[in-house]
């Protein structure tokens, strides 16, 4: 196989990846789906008690990994000639395939907030949310919007 019968394998890969970007959805307090316009949710009133910095984990839709095994794949069959370049075309695309996936998963993943939340009734609560530059600091009065298995912490 020569290098331009390859290369639109290299390009629909990379074009995978990329559109893979554009796919992830916001979990922030101030970013609602179309599901959720119009939707009459619980309002919960409270105080901030802690606030910490998580990490929201990427997707892991598998488009990282196919990408990451096309390109180590096509990359390895470069590698020597017969058995040789087809051990290292193998070799290629499980290590691209690793690497891909963890790519992936690096690239969609998010910065997120802990709030936990003594709530009026006495209970505390915590809720992860994306952080947005919305800041929340302990003793500040919220609220908590739930519905649909979903909540937030809002000012």
């Amino acid at each position: 196989m020569n290098t331009l019968s390859r290369r639109p394998s290299l390009v629909l890969a990379l074009m995978a990846a990329l559109t893979l970007a554009g796919c992830a959805t916001s979990q922030s307090g101030d970013v609602y789906s179309r599901d959720q316009a119009q939707q009459e949710m619980t309002v919960r009133m409270g105080v901030v008690e802690s606030v910490r910095q998580v990490t929201i984990e990427g997707t892991r839709s598998g488009v990282g990994t196919v990408a990451g095994a096309a390109i180590g794949g096509v990359a390895g069959s470069n590698v020597g000639e017969g058995k040789g370049s087809t051990v290292a075309a193998i070799l290629g695309a499980v290590a691209g395939g690793l690497a891909g996936s963890a790519l992936e998963n690096k690239t969609t993943g998010k910065a997120g907030l802990e709030i936990t939340v003594r709530l009026d009734n006495g209970q505390y609560t915590a809720i992860v949310q994306e952080a947005t530059g919305e800041a929340f600091a302990p003793g500040e009065k919220v609220r908590i919007l739930s519905g649909n298995g979903t909540s937030r912490v809002t000012h």
